[in-house]
C-alpha cells in the first residue's frame, strides 16, 4: 500500500522557519522524483520545488528561491522541505508528490502551514 505522510506543518510568525517531512512507503522511493506542492485558499495547487530521484538536481519556484530547500534521504524514504524567512503568502496546504516518469504519481494528504502574526 502506497503512503506519503507529511508532517511538520503549523502556525509560524512571518520571518520564521518550519521543516516539513514526507515519509514514503509502499514503493521504491529511490526511483521517484519528489516534489512539494502547495495550495492557498481559493487558489490552484502549485509546484513549489522538485528533487530528482538521486537528489542531484533540484528546481524551485521563483517565489521561494533562496528561502526554501528541498532534500531527501533515500535510506529513510523521506523527503524534507526546509522553509526559512516565511511570508504570509506562503500560507497553504503543503502536499508531497512522488513521480516516476509521469507513469506513476502519488500524493500525500497534505499538511497545513499558516504564516501569521
Amino acid at each position: 500500500q502506497v503512503q506519503l505522510v507529511e508532517s511538520g506543518g503549523g502556525l509560524v510568525q512571518p520571518g520564521g522557519s518550519l521543516r516539513l517531512s514526507c515519509a514514503a512507503s509502499g514503493f521504491t522511493f529511490s526511483n521517484y522524483a519528489m516534489s512539494w506542492y502547495r495550495q492557498a485558499p481559493g487558489k490552484e495547487r502549485e509546484v513549489v520545488t522538485t528533487i530528482s530521484s538521486t537528489g542531484g538536481s533540484t528546481t524551485y519556484a521563483d517565489s521561494v528561491k533562496g528561502r526554501f530547500t528541498i532534500s531527501r534521504d533515500n535510506a529513510k524514504n523521506t523527503v524534507y522541505l526546509q522553509m526559512n524567512s516565511l511570508k504570509p503568502e506562503d500560507t497553504g496546504v503543503y502536499y508531497c508528490r512522488a513521480n516516476w516518469k509521469r507513469a506513476y504519481v502519488y500524493w500525500g494528504q497534505g499538511t497545513q502551514v499558516t504564516v501569521s502574526s
